[in-house]
């Protein structure tokens, strides 16, 4: 069975930074065979894509709110995928999760996304 683990979430004041982390583990198929991404959600509101990269790193994607601030990386050897975080806002403020599409066809948002992490809370105060 496999299983997302997020973590790198925390408290962090305007302008600051976090990088978050994401590991596989279980399941037959090695983590390079899946497209990751984050995506996060805000109290009330709906989950939204954030960012997200293919198996060998070759392509990545941003919503334009994070598009110049928010980096995503992976590292294949370790297992798991990063989103550095830069300049953040207080509407920043959210869970983020991460996902892994083994099939993936189009824009992310359109992925089918076989397996979800449980989330991580960033929170960025004024």
């Amino acid at each position: 069975q496999v299983q997302l683990m997020e973590s790198g979430g925390g408290l962090v004041q305007a302008g600051g930074s976090l990088r978050l982390s994401c590991t596989k583990s279980g399941g037959t198929l090695p983590f390079r065979n899946y497209a990751m991404a984050w995506f996060r959600q805000a109290p009330g509101t709906e989950r939204e894509f954030v960012a997200a990269i293919s198996w060998n790193a070759g392509a990545t994607y941003y919503a334009d709110a994070v598009q110049g601030r928010f980096t995503i990386s992976r590292d294949n050897d370790k297992n798991t995928v990063y989103l550095q975080m830069n300049s953040l806002t207080p509407e920043d403020t959210a869970v983020y999760y991460c996902a892994a599409a083994n099939f993936v066809r189009g824009h992310p948002t359109n992925w089918q996304y076989d397996f979800w992490g449980q989330g991580t809370q960033v929170t960025v105060s004024s």
